[in-house]
């Protein structure tokens, strides 16, 4: 399944959530990860990220997409993540 990750967490929290994330997903720009997850791994990138996050003032997104080719973007603007280096 393919993923993306879009969260919005208090300052204090945001490097970590960002490193958790990193380790499942590719970062494409401030608080936005995607790539591809099997549904085991996806368990474990949720499991991790709320350990961290405080339910009462974060939140985190995730979009489930049934594989890559689900996917459509459109860049405008600079291109921030390097996902391509990454994988």
């Amino acid at each position: 399944m393919y993923i993306i990750m879009v969260y919005d967490v208090h300052v204090e929290r945001v490097a970590r959530v960002l490193k958790i994330g990193r380790r499942y997903l590719t970062w494409i720009q401030n608080s936005v990860l995607e790539g591809e997850l099997t549904p085991a791994q996806f368990a474990r990138l949720k499991r991790d990220v709320g350990k961290v996050i405080h339910e009462e003032e974060d939140s985190v997104l995730f979009y489930t997409l049934r594989d890559a080719g689900d996917v459509r973007r459109e860049q405008m603007g600079v291109q921030k993540g390097e996902p391509e280096w990454l994988v």
